[in-house]
């Protein structure tokens, strides 16, 4: 199911991350879309994969609320995300990661949103 509003992109990020779906996840982002991980922008489909592929081993549950979508007429959105990802009952890691996060998404042809930028590290 694809994001008609921008904020819907973050729903189906959290329930394709939950779900362990790289492939869901990765149809959320424009071919040539940056995703920073480490403080380095991953650059396409394929490099984004790789770093999704890291945050999914940990088998995390994520939750993620829009704090706010800043809407363009030109077709662009920045949204701001509060997200925390928890351990699973039963698994080995013990570590929670929380952030800010901060997105640009691209309205397409078709209506869908999908992301440009995504920085699930915004600067303190």
């Amino acid at each position: 199911m694809p994001a008609y509003n921008p904020a819907a992109i973050h729903t189906l990020f959290r329930d394709a991350f939950n779900l362990g779906d790289v492939d869901a996840l990765l149809a959320l982002y424009e071919p040539d879309a940056v995703l920073v991980a480490g403080g380095k922008p991953a650059v396409g489909r394929e490099a984004i994969r790789n770093v999704l592929e890291g945050f999914l081993a940990r088998r995390g549950q994520m939750t993620l609320e829009t704090r706010a979508v800043v809407e363009s007429p030109q077709g662009l959105a920045v949204l701001y995300g509060d997200w925390a990802v928890e351990p699973r009952t039963g698994t080995e890691s013990d570590i929670s990661t929380r952030g800010l996060s901060t997105e640009v998404v691209h309205k397409q042809a078709d209506g869908t949103w999908l992301f440009v930028i995504d920085n699930p590290y915004t600067p303190e």
